[in-house]
């Protein structure tokens, strides 16, 4: 699976969201100032050339729908950021996340518990 790029990721992003959608659904989600049709048309074609959107034409009018499901790139994303930040160390991670973020007790209860039925 290949890397996104920001631009990528974040129309990527909507894709997810929104299932199936057209250049203009995009565009819409996007806000002001809206950036031209044809930059994000561009940047779909490019998501259907690395293999994570395909089409349905209608006429001139495309819809697109993922190929990748948003937890499986998720996954991979992390892998990459465990690999490459943390010396390939879940523990590393999850600590980082622990001393960084102000977690309530009930979300520490809840990793406990996690942890405590893990083998």
């Amino acid at each position: 699976m290949q890397k996104l790029t920001k631009a990528e990721e974040e129309i990527m992003q909507l894709i997810w969201d929104l299932e199936r959608c057209t250049v203009s659904d995009l565009l819409d989600r996007l806000g002001e100032p809206r950036p031209p049709h044809s930059s994000i048309s561009s940047i779909v074609r490019i998501l259907e050339k690395k293999g994570f959107v395909s089409h349905k034409a209608y006429g001139k009018t495309h819809e697109y729908f993922p190929l990748i499901e948003k937890g499986a790139y998720g996954k991979r994303t992390l892998l990459d950021v465990v690999r490459n930040y943390f010396d390939g160390s879940s523990a590393q991670l999850v600590t980082h996340l622990l001393e960084e973020e102000a977690l309530s007790e009930q979300e520490l209860n809840s990793l406990r518990k996690i942890i405590e039925k893990m083998p």
